[in-house]
């Protein structure tokens, strides 16, 4: 008997858009996916890969995204005004903008494109640990933020003990992460699984001090096999720090599944405050 309710996952309901023409598109904020401040950035950029995808001019799938997180984005609607700006013949360059009441919350550009059976290499190697099943789930930032509790976390290295610890030397964090609900990822799920670190800073001071993406680039290595072979399993994700200065630090990541494949790399410019 099917149920009256079926269950929609909350990734799919954050997005969903309604068109309001060819180059438009509106959202809603979900509670479930709040952050500190405004919505979790992987849901913005995922919301912002969907709404490019729903393109009818769209070629291929996304390669790779920039998004930088102008201001704070308010609980509500929210519009995505996308535009074309070159289509090549292996790559389509999209700008896209998120406003809110005629203000710029949030600006992004994509690469979208075709990929082609050539010679590859992957230089990078994942870091050795042990599997997900014999680490015990937690130490995630779900004690401060809604978003990180649809997500289980096991920590191999840089786990939130609590929201003052013993300041680290150093930064980096690895983690097996999946969708809690094992929903399968696709493009804009990889994309959310790519914010799913607390801030650098965190650890380094041992402390939760205000902090916040600035702009977030993620590069998807990943073809759609690729993904539909991975379904809703544990992605081994890694990150570290280069730099804290002046109120800013960078993180630089790598997302792989349990076989070792390469499924993304991304950047990002923090802010913060101490």
């Amino acid at each position: 008997m099917t149920s009256p309710h079926p269950f929609t996952h909350p990734f799919d309901v954050a997005l969903q858009l309604e068109t309001l023409d060819d180059n438009t598109r509106r959202g809603r904020t979900h509670p479930e996916w709040a952050n500190m401040v405004g919505p979790f950035g992987g849901i913005t950029t995922a919301v912002l890969l969907r709404a490019i995808q729903t393109h009818p001019d769209r070629l291929g799938d996304p390669l790779a995204v920039t998004v930088n997180f102008a201001g704070p984005i308010a609980d509500g609607d929210f519009d995505i005004s996308l535009r074309t700006a070159r289509t090549n013949r292996s790559n389509q360059h999209w700008s896209a903008e998120l406003s809110q009441h005629g203000q710029i919350k949030t600006t992004a550009t994509a690469v979208f494109g075709g990929r082609r059976d050539t010679w590859g290499d992957t230089e990078a190697r994942p870091p050795a640990t042990p599997g997900p099943e014999s680490i015990a789930a937690g130490g995630g930032p779900d004690m401060l933020v809604a978003w990180a509790r649809l997500y289980e976390m096991r920590f191999v290295q840089g786990a939130l003990s609590g929201l003052e610890t013993e300041p680290t030397p150093t930064s980096p964090c690895t983690l097996w992460v999946r969708d809690r609900a094992q929903r399968p990822v696709d493009y804009p799920a990889l994309a959310a699984l790519c914010d799913v670190f607390y801030p650098r800073v965190f650890q380094r001071r041992g402390k939760v001090v205000p902090a916040g993406t600035i702009s977030m680039t993620t590069y998807f290595h990943a073809d759609a096999e690729q993904l539909a072979a991975l379904g809703g399993d544990y992605v081994l994700a890694t990150a570290h720090a280069h730099c804290f200065a002046h109120g800013h630090s960078d993180q630089s990541a790598q997302v792989w599944t349990r076989a070792g494949a390469l499924l993304a790399t991304t950047h990002q410019l923090v802010y913060y405050k101490s």
